[in-house]
């Protein structure tokens, strides 16, 4: 194929490629020096700085104040000796997220707090050379590909110019720490040429070093600054694709054309079937997506609904876990991973593969609005979620049924005729189900016990 050029026109013959669609289920990691003051989210850089507010009735400033002194006298900074990582085993969690059913990884590269969690080359203050000194980001890269999973890296640092407060008295305005913090400026200035300079160069960089197979972003490049930048790092990423021969798969929030990406929704989903293909990203915490002490964790059953929902309306699933700043990942965390693991390890063959069919399913339970996962109501049998693979449909209930289930749209005159299936079956037990079809739908007879926990897949075998 020829060269891509900084312009959506020439940018949007990008295809999403098929090992993304194939594999629906990545791991996120979002571990960095946040992870030793570990309290309510991985935002605590910034909110420790502002003593004029509170952020959801929880006051950083006093909190950091009262443990660890006030901000003239212990800044962020000081938090990176303490991040040591020194449990820390890059192949051993590869092997718990091959165990939670992951296809890739990516780990957060650069959050908005500025310190790298690589060898950046444009700043000291990076985990290869302060912290940890390990390059975090490369030892992972090694680890993921080792094990056959596909690669990826997250940049969240084109917020970092509006991140931090600068005060007299604060560390953030002394000229030994602009390569953390950047360099002082007024709230209401617009960000600076150099630094998006800056935020150009270190993302050319993550793509040379890594070749990444996701290059995920977060806002903040979304501003008017980064405008005619978006195209051209699109265009060298889908380049040095091309001439390095890896599929690349870029992600956005807002402000890229659909065709020459992909969409990532942070926290939500979809109601219905999307045609270009997309993502969510989301947490197995409601409060944080870093470790925190006294966190809330989500359920299994949770986490398997939310995968079987995005992908039966084409989307993947981008599972995000903290670790603590140790590099030991939670109890809880693992047990959640392995959860959706044994899940899939069973059910696999209605995510993986799969594609979304007609239409997503049918049910009574509705979503929630983006960032209020907790207000998710349970889903019950009425719930089912299709994907389709070859001549297999795949209806997956979100409930136990009992002694029998209707799918309603699967009813006589709907889109499966009954001389059109050959079989029905449920994934995990042996044999076929007996089952009929009349106007109120796909009536299946189900057995005693269930397979497993969480959610129930017909397996529906339809005729050449």
């Amino acid at each position: 194929m020829e060269k891509y050029e900084p312009n959506w026109e020439s940018l949007s013959a990008y295809e999403v490629p098929e090992w993304f669609m194939d594999g629906k289920l990545g791991i996120f990691i979002h571990w960095g020096v946040y992870a030793v003051p570990a309290y309510n989210n991985e935002w605590y850089p910034r909110f420790m700085y502002m003593d004029e507010v509170s952020r959801k009735g929880v006051n950083f400033f006093e909190h950091h104040c009262k443990h660890w002194g006030h901000p003239s006298e212990f800044g962020y900074k000081d938090f990176i000796p303490l991040f040591k990582a020194e449990k820390w085993d890059p192949e051993a969690w590869i092997e718990l997220f091959q165990e939670a059913g992951a296809t890739y990884v990516v780990p957060v590269a650069e959050h908005h707090d500025g310190f790298p969690m690589y060898d950046c080359s444009f700043t000291n203050f990076n985990a290869a050379q302060m912290g940890p000194c390990r390059d975090v980001v490369a030892e992972l890269e090694i680890a993921t590909r080792k094990a056959g999973l596909k690669f990826g890296v997250s940049s969240h640092r084109a917020h970092n110019a509006r991140y931090y407060t600068f005060k007299d008295n604060y560390d953030t305005t002394n000229p030994d720490y602009h390569k953390l913090y950047g360099v002082p400026r007024k709230a209401e200035e617009p960000v600076s040429y150099e630094f998006v300079l800056d935020w150009y160069a270190r993302t050319q960089e993550l793509i040379d070093k890594f070749s990444p197979d996701v290059l995920w972003f977060d806002f903040g490049w979304h501003r008017d600054e980064f405008e005619p930048w978006r195209p051209r790092v699109a265009a060298y990423y889908y380049n040095h694709a091309l001439e390095h021969g890896y599929e690349p798969v870029l992600q956005y929030k807002d402000k890229i054309p659909e065709n020459a990406a992909v969409l990532d929704i942070e926290r939500g989903k979809l109601d219905g079937v999307r045609d270009h293909y997309w993502q969510t990203d989301t947490s197995v915490s409601f409060k944080s997506w870093s470790y925190i002490e006294d966190d809330e964790f989500r359920s299994v059953t949770s986490l398997v609904h939310d995968l079987v929902d995005i992908v039966s309306k084409n989307g993947n699933l981008l599972l995000d876990i903290g670790p603590k700043a140790d590099g030991t990942i939670p109890q809880e965390v693992q047990d959640l991973l392995r959860g959706l693991g044994a899940w899939l390890k069973l059910n696999g063959e209605a995510i993986y593969g799969t594609r979304a069919w007609t239409t997503y399913g049918e049910g009574p339970t509705g979503i929630p609005k983006a960032f209020r996962e907790q207000d998710q109501a349970a889903y019950s049998a009425k719930d089912v979620r299709f994907t389709k693979k070859d001549n297999v449909l795949y209806a997956t209930l979100l409930g136990w049924p009992g002694a029998a289930a209707t799918v309603r749209t699967l009813q006589e005159g709907g889109p499966v005729a009954a001389e059109q299936i050959a079989s029905v079956a449920l994934v995990g037990v042996s044999g076929e189900l007996a089952w009929s079809q009349d106007a109120l739908g796909l009536t299946v007879q189900f057995p005693e016990a269930a397979p497993c926990d969480h959610a129930y897949v017909l397996r529906i075998s339809l005729k050449d």
